[in-house]
């Protein structure tokens, strides 16, 4: 099982498909890399590396107790893309993931990276403030914290349901699909699990984008129920110097679907093949 240590002895798990310019994908919270696969067959089946990591604490990865931080899950990805010696990638992130790729520019620079995708990211901050009225109240950030340590086997199953938008009219989500978010999700560590809701949405990242020198493809769908466009998308691309927004018409958080999921493949390439 291929794996990287950290400084701090955290095991780093991660998938290497394919060869080429490197694409490398950090997923959303609670999920793993295995979220990640359709994409890393895309684009390895195009000429593409793709590479997808356990986040510490997730799937795979040591179940740490310490180091949850947005800080540190910036510096595993570096310590990965070191480790590999990958130069010239294209760093994808979704939702917490797109966190933790702004953060990764902003701590370490962009002399190994060509290019980023933001996908339902959470920059610049989830968090409702006087001075992001757009964003979410903490209660409901606490009510997830609950909900991770009351019971977390069913808190994710009902969270599968407004992540995928299975709860609006014609949609078609398989079971199949929200039980491999269920077994995904019931794999990160509590301790990990709890810490990392107050990364994903405390996390400040205005001076992460705002750093940013690479083109950057945001994507994110109007209809996301986890991570509002209004606080996210659309304030990031007003940040990042050379940003490319796509809004995705009805599209929920979850990246599933046969609309939502094969327009983002088709972009995702254009953008890397650009």
């Amino acid at each position: 099982m291929p794996t990287i240590t950290t400084t701090d002895g955290t095991e780093i798990f991660y998938k290497d498909w394919g060869t080429g310019q490197p694409v490398v994908f950090s997923h959303g919270w609670p999920l793993n890399g295995d979220a990640w696969d359709n994409q890393l067959k895309l684009v390895a089946d195009n000429g593409l590396r793709g590479i997808a990591h356990d986040r510490r604490g997730h799937g795979r990865s040591t179940q740490t107790y310490v180091g949850n931080h947005m800080d540190t899950y910036a510096d595993d990805l570096a310590a990965l893309i070191e480790k590999l010696d990958l130069r010239d990638i294209i760093l994808v992130g979704h939702s917490t993931g797109g966190g933790e790729v702004a953060r990764y520019l902003g701590r370490h620079g962009s002399e190994r990276v060509a290019k980023a995708v933001l996908l339902g990211a959470v920059p610049p901050i989830m968090l409702q403030s006087d001075t992001n009225p757009e964003g979410t109240p903490l209660e409901a950030f606490d009510g997830i914290r609950n909900g991770v340590l009351a019971d977390r086997s069913q808190f994710y199953k009902d969270l599968s349901v407004a992540f995928y938008g299975a709860n609006r009219e014609g949609s078609n989500i398989s079971d199949g699909t929200r039980e491999a978010f269920w077994l995904w999700s019931m794999q990160v560590g509590v301790a990990a699990a709890y810490d990392c809701v107050k990364q994903f949405s405390e996390s400040d990242f205005h001076d992460d984008l705002a750093k940013i020198d690479v083109p950057v493809l945001v994507v994110h769908g109007d209809d996301d129920q986890i991570v509002p466009i209004a606080a996210a998308a659309l304030k990031t691309a007003e940040i990042v110097k050379d940003a490319t927004l796509k809004v995705y018409e009805g599209a929920p958080h979850g990246i599933v679907g046969s609309s939502y999921e094969q327009r983002f493949n088709a972009d995702l390439l254009a953008f890397a093949k650009s």
